[in-house]
């Protein structure tokens, strides 16, 4: 059966994603509460992925987001400028001077090293696209004036707030009238649904979503906490998750639901700056798993997920094969882990290279 994907020539854009940009504040070698500067970079779930394919694999992207009109919007603008990734979707909200009505996302990370874990500390309340409501974005415009071959959105949105839930159905039901291509990564975070429901609210309000996805992501914890699904033993060997009991929950999950692809990262942290890294995609009834790396070198994990959804992505944009595309998805989400930032640096060669199994000798 396969995905059917729309032809480049009827559509503006490869990509839509839908979802939050914030700033995030690294702290560089120190941690969050002990530092005295920060670099600052762009970065949010679903806006990595429409990144990555226009940055590393000059795939054709724009955002659906909103901002609040300050000096902070205006730099997320302003980055956002340099990965080039089309804004001419996001919409503007007016600032009132102190940010009580609406403001913007500001994520601060500590990557973490050895023992001591990475860390995350949100500042995303009310925040301007926390308040989109159904309505206010014409998707109708999007996906049939003017065409995109796929739509990309995910939990994080979802559990922004209690109208984000809706508005992304509506989008989905959008895309998939016009033969859009949806896809959503569960990414689920238990700091953001503590204040509304916890994981039994995100379990409803991704069970009403999934219905509308063709290609869902998300790894073994996101598949429990976020639509329910478990098999034995899995919460004492959360770490050392395996493939074959990720294989058990996939099976169950679509016979439950249309998904035509699933796919997921297979990580176990050993520190956090050495984790075993590999990835497995399900499709017309069969796995498919890309070769796993053990004891990877880890320099910022943040968004490393978000990059083997775009690699994924990018595969079956081009018509690839789903082992080309899990192979490319695990090559481009490692390489992202070797650089500071959400995003990925890495080139579409780097990626060739490394799906090809060459060495990190020097170039020159």
């Amino acid at each position: 059966m396969g995905l059917t994907i729309r032809p480049k020539k009827d559509c503006r854009w490869d990509l839509v994603s839908l979802g939050e940009v914030m700033l995030r504040f690294d702290p560089g070698d120190r941690r969050i509460s002990t530092t005295r500067s920060f670099e600052v970079c762009e970065g949010g779930g679903e806006y990595n992925v429409a990144r990555g394919l226009k940055r590393c694999f000059g795939m054709d992207t724009a955002v659906v987001t909103a901002f609040a009109d300050d000096p902070v919007g205006r730099l997320l603008q302003d980055l956002i400028y340099q990965g080039g990734v089309d804004q001419s979707l996001v919409r503007w909200v007016e600032h009132d001077g102190v940010g009580s009505a609406a403001r913007n996302g500001l994520n601060f990370t500590e990557r973490g090293f050895g023992v001591r874990a990475a860390l995350g500390s949100y500042d995303r309340g009310h925040t301007a696209v926390s308040q989109l409501k159904p309505g206010d974005i014409d998707w109708e415009q999007i996906f049939g004036k003017y065409g995109a071959r796929w739509l990309h959105t995910g939990g994080i949105f979802c559990a922004l707030s209690a109208t984000t839930p809706e508005v992304t159905r509506e989008a989905m039901q959008a895309a998939r009238k016009h033969g859009t291509v949806v896809s959503y990564d569960l990414n689920y975070r238990a700091s953001l649904w503590k204040s509304h429901g916890g994981k039994k609210q995100a379990q409803e309000v991704n069970r009403r979503i999934a219905p509308f996805v063709d290609v869902m992501i998300g790894n073994e914890e996101d598949f429990s906490a976020a639509l329910g699904y478990e098999v034995p033993g899995m919460d004492e060997h959360l770490s050392t998750f395996e493939a074959e009991s990720f294989k058990q929950m996939i099976t169950k999950a679509v016979k439950e639901y249309p998904f035509q692809v699933v796919a997921t990262t297979l990580r176990k942290a050993r520190t956090a700056t050495q984790n075993d890294w590999g990835a497995i995609c399900y499709c017309d009834g069969k796995f498919f798993q890309a070769k796993n790396r053990e004891n990877l070198e880890i320099f910022d994990r943040v968004g490393g997920g978000d990059s083997f959804a775009s690699g994924l992505i990018y595969g079956f944009l081009e018509g690839k094969d789903p082992q080309w595309s899990v192979d490319c998805g695990a090559a481009h989400g490692a390489l992202a882990m070797t650089t500071p930032g959400d995003t990925s640096m890495a080139t579409m060669q780097d990626v060739l290279q490394v799906m090809k199994g060459v060495g990190a000798r020097i170039a020159r």
